[in-house]
């Protein structure tokens, strides 16, 4: 895969405008970008801030032997971290940095992911079922598909797919797997389409759209990553230091959603006139709720029309 690939950065001017506030001024600002991806984001705020440091991480190492080439221009300013971005604490503590001013996620499956169909991304393209988005891992959605019994298929599909035929999908699976005829991400989607009856299909685009998505979660443990990545990049985050989370579906906004508003919540009674001393919420709300992308940018960049923007900011300590 060459560092030529089409990618769009979702959101970039909106990410730009909330970030910039917790960079500009500063005279060694450092950020990171938990899921570094191609880089696009990272080269627009390498390209404004002539001095910002930035750290790269992402789970594939594919995404960073081709960010690294699309920055190497800024090969001085630039740390590229190859773990899940659950772990900023640990990279941070890698590289010697104490706190940051600024950390950007743009999370679920990039561009580059889909367009690889080697990868299973895809319920377009025939190929193996594998979705991991770190090929070093040991797990791949074959092993969930052929090791899994119905109950926990079914428990999968609704929970991370919100699959109303998950019971059915499950059983159908079991049959095919049994019969030696789910070899492939084609055989998959076949499988998921048999499943559901036909008026179910004329509505909410490709049927197998939640199945793929509720099996790439399960085999790349996306939720309990993210549970655990947006209270380590608060606590790492410098006083008017600012984080900017986009997501693309519910399961993942609704995490940070919760996450968000646990932080910024006062510790004072209710009722009370006044904050008491030292009962004033550390973090505040830079987004009322969340920001969707323009019209403009949904038709030229569809993946961001399902994207949701949060954002917040450290106030205190």
């Amino acid at each position: 895969m060459s560092a030529d690939v089409v990618h769009i950065p979702v959101a970039l001017e909106r990410c730009l405008e909330l970030l910039t506030p917790a960079i500009v001024n500063k005279s060694n600002p450092i950020l990171i970008d938990a899921t570094l991806g191609l880089g696009g984001h990272a080269k627009a705020l390498l390209e404004r801030f002539s001095n910002l440091q930035l750290i790269g991480i992402d789970r594939d190492q594919s995404a960073i032997a081709i960010a690294s080439e699309n920055l190497s221009q800024y090969s001085d300013r630039t740390t590229f971290i190859h773990t899940t971005y659950d772990q900023i604490q640990f990279v941070l503590d890698q590289v010697n940095a104490g706190s940051i001013d600024a950390i950007l996620f743009d999370l679920g499956v990039s561009s580059m992911q889909l367009d690889q169909a080697e990868r299973g991304f895809s319920y377009s393209q025939v190929a193996p079922l594998d979705m991991r988005m770190d090929q070093s891992s040991h797990l791949t959605a074959e092993i969930v598909l052929t090791t899994y019994s119905h109950g926990e298929l079914a428990k999968l599909l609704q929970n991370y797919g919100q699959e109303k035929f998950a019971s059915k999908i499950a059983e159908k699976i079991i049959k095919a797997r049994s019969s030696g005829n789910l070899k492939s991400t084609k055989d998959l989607a076949e499988i998921v389409k048999d499943s559901i009856p036909a008026p179910a299909r004329r509505t909410g685009g490709n049927p197998a759209k939640r199945t793929f998505q509720a099996l790439r979660i399960e085999v790349n443990q996306e939720l309990e990553v993210l549970e655990r990545a947006i209270p380590a990049a608060l606590a790492r985050l410098a006083v008017g230091g600012r984080l900017v989370v986009m997501s693309y579906q519910s399961l993942e906004d609704k995490i940070i959603k919760n996450c968000f508003a646990q932080v910024t919540k006062s510790k004072s009674p209710l009722g009370l006139p006044v904050e008491l001393p030292d009962s004033a919420a550390n973090y505040k709300l830079l987004v009322s709720g969340s920001q969707g992308a323009d019209e403009d940018e949904q038709l030229r960049n569809p993946r961001s029309q399902s994207m949701r923007l949060r954002a917040i900011e450290r106030v205190g300590i």
